[in-house]
């Protein structure tokens, strides 16, 4: 079994660029998640530290990932010093 076994088939990101895509989320989260909790079973949120251009890179990050796996819905929520990601699945 693959580290990526678990993309779901309704995925359209091409297979080669898969692995690159999971890179950009683990940075992201290595350098700025700050706290995490599951509101509801189909429902993660992470709070990220803000500070200059995050915002953007994490609004950019989940309009790609919603766009090519559509069974998630990314919501975005930006703070004085935390941006809130809201990541559902249906």
């Amino acid at each position: 079994m693959s580290d990526l076994a678990w993309v779901p088939p309704s995925c359209t990101l091409p297979t080669e660029e898969r692995p690159l895509r999971v890179g950009e989320w683990d940075e992201l989260f290595a350098e700025r998640l700050t706290a995490l909790s599951r509101p509801g079973p189909l429902r993660l949120r992470l709070e990220l530290a803000g500070g200059p251009s995050v915002e953007e890179r994490v609004r950019n990050l989940a309009e790609r990932e919603g766009g090519c796996c559509s069974s998630f819905t990314f919501t975005v929520t930006p703070d004085k010093n935390l941006i809130g990601l809201d990541i559902a699945v249906d």
